[in-house]
């Protein structure tokens, strides 16, 4: 599986780890990389994309972006964010 999806953080684990509830209907153990992790802080509830592993693909992922609040909305427009 190589595609992205949209997920909100609902557990944060420690050590960049992060439960996300994605949009898929899958629940994920996601990573902040490492060339991310001073680019972006994460927090509870935070709408984030996530790039699930190639193996384990429906249990792991690594969190490549986090939305801004305008970004938020501009999904909730455009129907495309369902959790």
């Amino acid at each position: 599986m190589g595609e992205e999806v949209i997920g909100r953080v609902i557990k944060i684990l420690g050590a960049t780890r992060f439960d996300v509830n994605c949009v898929d209907e899958k629940e994920r153990i996601c990573g902040v990389p490492g060339k991310f992790k001073r680019r972006f802080r994460i927090k509870l509830n935070d709408i984030v994309i996530v790039k699930p592993w190639v193996v384990q693909s429906d249990v792991r992922g690594d969190i490549v972006y986090r939305y801004a609040f305008f970004e938020i909305n501009k999904l909730r427009e455009m129907k495309k964010l369902s959790i």
